[in-house]
């Protein structure tokens, strides 16, 4: 496929973000909806050793440059492996070493360790945005061509990118997430009353519970948030993590967290539980919000306290979400406990290119039939949702 050149731009790959100054990377990240594409968030996963050759995430980052003006840019990583990414493509890796093709590295775009919805090019709001897309894609198809990737692959991508990247010769694959819309609702009590009867009942019972084991939930946004609570949340993530295993592994290190209040408490909001005497939270969530968006991602606990996790995962972000005019709650990975508790699924979409021309047949050849079965099931999930009947 061939793609209009645009006079004056050049292509640069980075080993860091911190060759892209901050104030110039977020220009291009900062009007977009989502949290996670922004300097500090990445550059902290980076400082941190979260992300890095010892984790498996190389940063390598895309950068288009007009002159001196960066006009486009896109976070995106080589991976030997595809850990951490929420997006189960283990079968595309098996059946290319069936097919005796190497699967790694490939090269990914996504907000490393984040299943929400969001990720497209950083494009300059002046610029011909067409025009630097589909120059990005060329130097990425470049890239992998010479240095023998087997694929390129976006995670989570903003809808709108979507229709232009499958227009640029991506294959959209559908998955599910489970995400709050606010309704207009104007408080709590205004929003159980979407649920039947007896799952009002089970939320009121559940709410009340914290009460009973002498429990206060607080939400703590922004400057609010101590530093040593940043230290806190990570305990608590880990632990969970070592509590879930594989499924819970243990990305982020507590560096990470500690650096984010420095420079990214501002985007943060906690849900901490405390018991009557406590000064040291025995519970916690975490929780990153933009605009009308707020994004669930880590919590855990010290002692195993009934319905807690349900409480300050779901239902005190909701709370704070309504009185805080939040449109979308996205609470973060998985959908056992989240459907029950207002939460549908909703559809969101990664793109695929393969370099290897049997895989890539194979991709477009039953891409459209294993979507149509994903749209199946999250029918069928949200036809069981505890609704209240029209």
């Amino acid at each position: 496929m061939g793609y209009p050149t645009v006079p004056s731009l050049t292509a640069t790959w980075l080993r860091s973000i911190e060759e892209v100054p901050e104030a110039v990377w977020d220009e291009l990240a900062q009007p977009l909806a989502t949290p996670f594409l922004e300097w500090s968030w990445l550059h902290n996963m980076e400082r941190s050793l979260s992300v890095g050759a010892s984790a498996g995430w190389l940063p390598c980052h895309l950068a288009l440059w007009q002159g001196g003006t960066l006009v486009g840019a896109a976070p995106m990583y080589l991976k030997g492996h595809s850990r951490g990414e929420f997006v189960f493509d283990h079968q595309w890796a098996d059946l290319a070493e069936r097919l005796g093709v190497d699967y790694y590295p490939k090269l990914l775009g996504m907000s490393p360790f984040t299943p929400a919805e969001g990720y497209r090019f950083l494009i300059a709001p002046d610029a011909d945005e067409a025009a630097v897309t589909q120059a990005m894609v060329g130097v990425i198809d470049d890239f992998c061509d010479r240095n023998t990737i087997s694929g390129c692959h976006f995670l989570y991508v903003d809808p709108q990118w979507r229709a232009t990247m499958t227009q640029l010769g991506f294959s959209a694959w559908l998955h599910h997430s489970y995400v709050w819309q606010n309704q207009g609702f104007s408080d709590f009590d205004d929003y159980l009353s979407v649920f039947n009867a007896n799952q009002r009942r089970n939320i009121k019972r559940e709410r009340k519970s914290m009460a009973t084991a002498g429990l206060r939930l607080e939400a703590i946004p922004g400057d609010a948030i101590d530093k040593t609570l940043c230290t806190q949340m990570y305990d608590f993530y880990a632990d969970t993590c070592d509590k879930f295993g594989w499924w819970g592994s243990k990305y982020l290190s507590r560096q990470f967290f500690q650096l984010l209040h420095h420079d990214y408490r501002h985007r943060m909001v906690l849900f901490a539980a405390y018991g009557d005497d406590d000064t040291d939270p025995v519970g916690m969530s975490f929780c990153l919000t933009k605009g009308d968006r707020l994004y669930g991602r880590y919590w855990g606990s010290t002692v195993d306290f009934n319905n807690l996790h349900f409480n300050a995962c779901y239902y005190a972000p909701i709370e704070w979400a309504i009185a805080n005019g939040i449109t979308l709650f996205d609470p973060g990975a998985g959908g056992r406990h989240k459907k029950r508790r207002g939460f549908p699924a909703l559809g969101n979409y990664s793109l695929h290119r393969f370099y290897n021309p049997r895989l890539s047949t194979l991709l477009t050849r039953y891409i459209t039939e294993v979507n149509e079965l994903e749209q199946q099931e999250i029918d069928a999930i949200n036809a069981e949702l505890p609704l209240k009947q029209p």
